[in-house]
């Protein structure tokens, strides 16, 4: 049995040994390890690092574990990590087109240039809890074949040869490119701080938003255009030498909303769009995120803005969940001082309002 610790430091002290205590658990089963983590709680992982803006596996894996599997507790970790971290610079833009794909689908088209590549996915288990994994169960070694040399152009730039979809929206070479992890949000807010604001939200959170805009709260009637997942190279240029130099690759996950079409009197119809790009295998999240781009898209587009999805400011501002985490769960420290405040004007209020009930009552009878 464990005991309530009173008393400051000494409390705060037994509090983080009990933690420690609970977070190894019983000592008789062997402790996770961060590579048993990495591998086969990869998809948390790719989470972490997305929402954390930090693309190391093997620190995710740390938070995870110091977290107890608090997936939004080893995010607000990883940045506080990230935080002390020197900046040397800004890597080139990474080239999604020439991604090595692991896993490639459209739902626009069956046949694509470089085909459609199922990959790792669950779309199609069959949702059953899968008894023989609680015993250990070692998986068939899985299907091979010599990778392919054909091409795996984005669909939404086969559209676009056509002028079937608008130009995707780029800024100016000149254009400074924003960075909410150096400086404080603003409004209104240019696509690349949207962006990044999305890709640093709480999946949750944009999962809701963009399930409200295909229900009608966002104007939205999306295709999902393409989604890829594979591995792309990271390059850093190198002042020295005059020319970019690779540092090696990541995994990324990218999605292309195909969405409703828009025109006017001097332009003719096209589909629009909407993206998505995060760390690691992260369909759910950059499928979310695309569709609340092109929600946020509105008024850009000429739409009004009706729904919360399209609301730049609410958006934006309610994402973070580690700010939402902090919101919420100061709460739980002392606010005594405040409540015995409220508490004495709450009585106060009280007795003011019998007193004149009270008065009220005395003046009617004494008019009968």
């Amino acid at each position: 049995m464990y005991v309530a610790v009173k008393g400051g430091e000494r409390a705060i002290e037994n509090a983080h040994r009990l933690l420690a205590h609970e977070r190894r658990g019983d000592r008789a089963v062997p402790e996770v390890t961060l590579a048993q983590i990495s591998e086969q709680l990869s998809l948390g992982v790719d989470r972490v690092m997305t929402e954390g803006s930090l693309y190391d596996r093997e620190l995710a894996a740390l938070a995870i574990k110091q977290a107890r599997g608090d997936l939004i507790e080893a995010i607000f970790l990883v940045r506080a990590f990230r935080a002390t971290l020197p900046r040397f610079g800004a890597t080139e833009p990474v080239e999604t087109g020439a991604m090595a794909v692991r896993r490639r689908i459209s739902s626009t088209f069956k046949d694509i240039p470089g085909g459609q590549i199922l990959g790792p996915t669950f779309d199609y288990t069959h949702r059953l809890l899968d008894p023989q994994l609680a015993d250990g169960l070692v998986p068939e070694p899985p299907a091979t074949a010599e990778a392919s040399s054909a091409a795996t152009p984005r669909v939404t730039d086969i559209l676009g040869r056509d002028g079937l979809i608008e130009p995707s929206p780029e800024a100016g070479a000149e254009t400074p490119v924003g960075d909410l992890t150096r400086e404080p949000l603003d409004f209104p807010a240019d696509r690349d701080l949207r962006l990044q604001n999305l890709a640093r939200g709480d999946e949750g959170f944009l999962l809701a938003l963009g399930y409200s805009s295909q229900r009608g709260y966002g104007r939205n009637h999306p295709f999902a255009g393409e989604i890829r997942f594979g591995e792309v190279e990271v390059e850093f240029m190198a002042e020295d030498v005059g020319f970019a130099v690779p540092l090696g690759s990541i995994r990324l996950t990218e999605c292309q909303m195909v969405n409703q079409f828009k025109g006017s009197a001097s332009e003719a119809p096209c589909f629009t769009r909407g993206y998505g790009l995060a760390f690691g295998q992260s369909e759910r999240k950059t499928m979310s995120m695309a569709l609340v781009d092109r929600a946020l898209r509105a008024s850009e587009l000429g739409e009004e803005v009706l729904a919360p999805a399209q609301d730049e400011e609410f958006v934006m501002s309610h994402s973070d969940n580690v700010q939402a985490t902090g919101f919420v769960e100061h709460l739980k420290l002392p606010h005594y001082v405040d409540f015995q405040s409220e508490l004495g004007l709450l009585r106060k209020l009280r007795k003011e309002f019998f007193e004149a009930a009270e008065t009220s009552s005395s003046m009617q009878e004494a008019a009968e």
